[in-house]
């Protein structure tokens, strides 16, 4: 009984001395850290599949009436940038959804669109790097109405997720595992 006793406060003392560090670890940031590491998943995941596909399936549709893969990986850099310049307050630094400006509309290579795309990335990495909880309660006007700042980012991470399962899709039709179901590690994709 002693020993039960014993082992149960010490898990609940290596719990309680483990919790604050879980929060340092966070910083006074909890939501934006938690914000950041939800976009990091899918930013690895959209940018392993943009490099994975061929260049020669980047022209590849599912279907005649839905966008080829390389004009997916243009659209998600371009809402990456129109998105994070929106809560950074500046304007896209390339990419938009305007005809003249849009990388899905006038990029076509792998080479193009994988580096736009890893602009677009890199852009975004530094709106999460600086986003604090408190900033991204502060409102914006955004092309879906006003939103807080954090919240239009999380937007974007989950418009990134619902295109990567477009990609994830056209890749299976390729014949190619895509990243989110490779073994971790191997690189194999021998599974799923």
């Amino acid at each position: 009984m002693k020993t039960s006793v014993f082992l149960s406060g010490s898990v609940v003392l290596a719990l309680l001395v483990q919790a604050p560090a879980t929060m340092q670890a966070q910083g006074s940031n909890p939501l934006s850290a938690g914000a950041k590491r939800s976009y990091d998943i899918i930013k690895g995941y959209v940018v392993r599949a943009a490099e994975k596909m061929p260049d020669a399936n980047y022209s590849f549709k599912a279907t005649p009436d839905v966008r080829s893969f390389g004009q997916l990986v243009g659209h998600v850099a371009d809402a990456n940038f129109v998105i994070c310049a929106t809560v950074a307050g500046e304007k896209p630094p390339q990419g938009g959804f305007e005809p003249t400006t849009s990388i899905e509309k006038l990029k076509t290579s792998k080479a193009d669109l994988t580096k736009a795309l890893g602009d677009s990335f890199a852009y975004c990495d530094k709106v999460h790097a600086g986003m604090t909880d408190a900033g991204g309660a502060a409102i914006v006007k955004t092309f879906v109405g006003e939103m807080a700042k954090l919240a239009f980012l999380e937007f974007n991470t989950h418009h990134d997720f619902e295109h990567y399962g477009n990609m994830v899709t056209y890749m299976r039709l390729k014949g190619l595992v895509p990243p989110s179901s490779e073994k971790q590690g191997s690189g194999s994709g021998a599974n799923d």
